[in-house]
């Protein structure tokens, strides 16, 4: 590749990174809804065609964020679960990770399950998800393996866990008179129901 085809591809990754900064950035300050391509051009000072050479269009830039947002939960889920040797205690570990990671980055979470967000048909495709969803698939089927139901269906637990932990985590996002401290326990107390249904 030439000097000038490199910077060319150089300065093609600092601008798509710039608009994502900028969508980012309105969506911290004013919420997904108000996110728009006008709004994204305005802010890094260009035209809109140049948002769109970039980004086909708004769901685009939505598919990005959601990307992200699951490679980040997954990694986290990821780091939770090696910290521990005990399949009982990756599952909660895994699930504190998990609801760590829904409040602290609400935004990319709200987005990645459509929480009053119209959500893209194409995300139940997106890598990542596959990857986050693996992540507790396995935990789930080393639980069942250490324990003594071996012959139940290990995706059926993980849906079941699965759905306690974003049931959870959508009720607390909406009951936000609740003491933290409060809401944690009722994940533990969840999450613990769960692990002795594996065992």
């Amino acid at each position: 590749m030439s000097i000038i085809a490199q910077r060319k591809d150089r300065q093609k990754k600092e601008m798509r990174e710039g608009i994502l900064q900028a969508a980012w950035k309105i969506v911290n300050e004013e919420g997904w809804q108000a996110l728009s391509i006008r709004k994204i051009a305005d802010a890094i000072e260009y035209s809109v065609p140049v948002v769109y050479t970039h980004f086909e269009n708004k769901d685009a830039i939505l598919l990005q964020f959601t990307k992200d947002g699951f490679a980040l939960l997954q990694a986290d889920l990821h780091a939770a679960k090696k910290a521990h040797r005990k399949p009982s205690k990756q599952l909660e570990a895994m699930a504190l990770a998990y609801w760590d990671f829904a409040f602290s980055q609400k935004e990319y979470y709200q987005l990645m399950f459509g929480l009053g967000i119209p959500t893209c048909d194409r995300v139940v495709n997106v890598p990542e998800m596959k990857s986050c969803t693996a992540e507790m698939i396995e935990a789930v089927r080393d639980a069942l393996a250490a324990g003594s139901q071996s012959e139940v269906d290990p995706m059926l637990k993980f849906h079941t866990y699965w759905s306690i932990l974003h049931g959870l985590v959508s009720i607390q996002m909406i009951e936000s008179n609740r003491p933290n401290s409060m809401k944690v326990l009722i994940l533990q107390d969840a999450v613990s129901g769960f692990i002795k249904s594996l065992e």
